[in-house]
């Protein structure tokens, strides 16, 4: 039951960045490192789908499968887990 309403807050959080990305984002203020990214607006949306995208895979059980191409990238995690389909 735990885990349900931790998946929920995160998704719930993701959806709300991207609802109120204008009102978060001037709170955030502008960094110069955000100006690669797309600026400050774009920053708190692609949080926002993140954090949502990573709910919705731990409620399901598929976080090894959204992480595999990280897990492939960082030496020490060891292999990708081969998608089951």
């Amino acid at each position: 039951m735990g885990n349900f309403i931790i998946n929920t807050v995160l998704m719930l959080l993701g959806f709300s960045l991207i609802k109120f990305r204008e009102r978060i984002a001037d709170m955030i203020g502008d960094a110069y490192w955000m100006r690669y990214v797309g600026g400050v607006y774009l920053f708190v949306v692609i949080v926002g789908v993140i954090t949502f995208f990573f709910g919705v895979a731990r409620m399901t059980g598929t976080t090894d499968i959204l992480m595999a191409p990280i897990y492939g990238i960082i030496p020490s995690m060891g292999e990708p887990a081969p998608p089951q389909f």
